[in-house]
């Protein structure tokens, strides 16, 4: 007889309960959320019937953690249940909207009990792509971040020192550039900025690593930052200027962050056996396939087919049919990592791949927004991505997109 167990998870400690195939409860209880907690649901697995050839399946919502892990390294299935279709399923068994940490593992039992195969179980990925993932999603966080904390700057500086922007915001990566924030640290106000000396500008260019072009770009800055301008009242300036120096050292650490993620996750895909052939892909180098990789793992099992990993992507439309009427609209559910990470990958490929410029062209003159034709490119990306790392093959511009045919004449 099958056994199946569901773990209701929470901050300090767990609910279990495992099932037979009829539904009845075979053992139940709550431990704690330490190590001695989790050898009595392995002694409570042992006692029901755990077998290491008859693993029981566990039901579980989260997909991350310490406890996943060690289930994992056990050897059983994991269905990571997602909280929104645990909470459906609720309602299936009580309307009358009462919860209990007890019955919700119950009910994670049932579901792997039922409908197993209605959920995905969690991928069989290599410590090396797990690891990708990681540093990949700490990266992305850190870039967020670091856009945040841009916007806030750029947003006090309009209040109080519009020169600043004009400084520095039509350069390559505006106030995100190291010599830019270097700057508004030595003078945070316009009353400061004003009163910088040659000598003093270079020395902030310099701590930011600048070596070239420092009397041009001192000259500059002097002639932007001594232009006169509207002023706060100097109470209200200086307080400004102290909350831009709170600001700065966030959006420092930020990008300190983000640079230094970005170099530990590029060496680390460079290792795994599927960045060569991520990385053949037009607009996918080092830390854009790495957060592919991040995404979609490395267990080849995960996806039968592309059109899983296209609807996983949210690249896939989503169709809604009741009676004459029928929509096709954009999917909303789906790995928002993976997707912000194909709107980069699209965008960069146009530049990369002849082929994806004519197909985007062809979508935008076929009336899709501009939007909508990335996201249609990145689909097309998401099946050719699927073949080459299913078949082992790289990327082919000629076969991913064949060049038009001569009109006859």
């Amino acid at each position: 007889m099958g056994l199946y167990c569901g773990i209701d998870w929470a901050e300090n400690h767990h609910d279990f309960a495992i099932l037979n195939d009829l539904g009845d409860v075979v053992s139940r209880g709550r431990v704690d959320n330490d190590a001695a907690g989790f050898a009595r649901l392995l002694e409570a697995f042992a006692e029901a019937g755990d077998t290491a050839e008859n693993l029981i399946p566990v039901g579980i919502e989260t997909d991350h953690g310490l406890w996943v892990a060690g289930l994992r390294a056990s050897g059983r299935v994991i269905y990571p249940i997602n909280p929104l279709a645990a909470s459906r399923y609720r309602s299936r068994h009580s309307v009358s909207g009462s919860k209990s940490d007890s019955a919700d593992a119950v009910m994670l039992a049932n579901i792997v009990r039922t409908d197993a195969t209605a959920h995905r179980p969690l991928p069989a990925d290599t410590d090396s792509a797990l690891a990708i993932r990681v540093l990949a999603r700490a990266q992305q966080d850190a870039v967020w971040s670091r856009q945040r904390f841009g916007n806030e700057v750029r947003s006090l500086l309009k209040e109080y020192f519009p020169a600043a922007l004009t400084a520095f915001q039509s350069l390559e990566d505006g106030l995100t550039r190291p010599d830019a924030r270097s700057v508004l640290a030595a003078a945070p106000t316009p009353t400061a900025a004003a009163a910088l000396t040659r000598p003093q500008l270079r020395a902030a260019l310099k701590r930011a690593g600048r070596s070239r072009f420092l009397d041009r770009d001192v000259e500059r800055l002097r002639g932007i930052l001594r232009t006169p301008a509207l002023r706060q009242p100097p109470q209200i300036e200086a307080a400004m200027g102290i909350s831009l120096m709170a600001l700065l050292r966030q959006f420092d650490a930020a990008c300190a962050a983000a640079e230094t993620l970005a170099a530990h996750v590029s060496v680390l895909f460079s290792e795994h056996p599927d960045a060569k052939i991520i990385t053949s892909f037009p607009g996918l180098g080092p830390l854009a396939g790495a957060r592919v990789l991040a995404e979609i793992g490395d267990d080849r099992n995960r996806f039968a087919t592309a059109r899983g990993l296209k609807a996983y992507a949210g690249a896939a439309p989503i169709t809604r049919a009741s009676g004459k009427k029928t929509f096709v609209l954009h999917r909303h559910v789906k790995n928002r990592r993976l997707a912000a990470a194909g709107t980069i990958w699209a965008f960069s490929a146009l530049q990369a791949s002849p082929g994806a410029r004519r197909h985007f062209d062809a979508r935008r003159a076929g009336g899709d927004w501009n939007h909508q034709a990335q996201r249609h490119l990145f689909n097309r990306f998401l099946g050719q991505l699927h073949h080459c790392l299913t078949t082992r093959e790289f990327f082919d511009e000629l076969h991913a997109f064949p060049p038009p045919l001569p009109i006859a004449a």
